[in-house]
């Protein structure tokens, strides 16, 4: 794996993680807010909020697989040769 590879992996993992942190702060967010606001809160806007964060969770969990697929092929492994766990 070559430096570029690797940093690109740290920083693909630092996103997810940033994302799911992102996914547990709005939970925590909404929960308390809906308690305090009750009708007043903007749920649609908090569904919206959550849909793009699972879109970001989605999107680095394609590009995982799509750098994984790539080291693995420049190590000479053929796609799809290699059972995942």
């Amino acid at each position: 794996m070559t430096t570029a590879e690797s940093e690109a992996r740290k920083a693909l993992n630092r996103l997810r993680r940033a994302a799911e942190k992102a996914e547990r702060e709005m939970s925590a967010l909404e929960g308390a807010l809906t308690h305090a606001e009750g009708t007043d809160f903007p749920s649609e806007t908090y569904q919206e909020v959550n849909a793009s964060l699972r879109h970001v969770l989605d999107f680095t969990e394609e590009e995982a697989g799509r750098l994984q697929q790539k080291i693995l092929h420049s190590g000479g492994l053929e796609p799809g040769r290699v059972r995942r766990g």
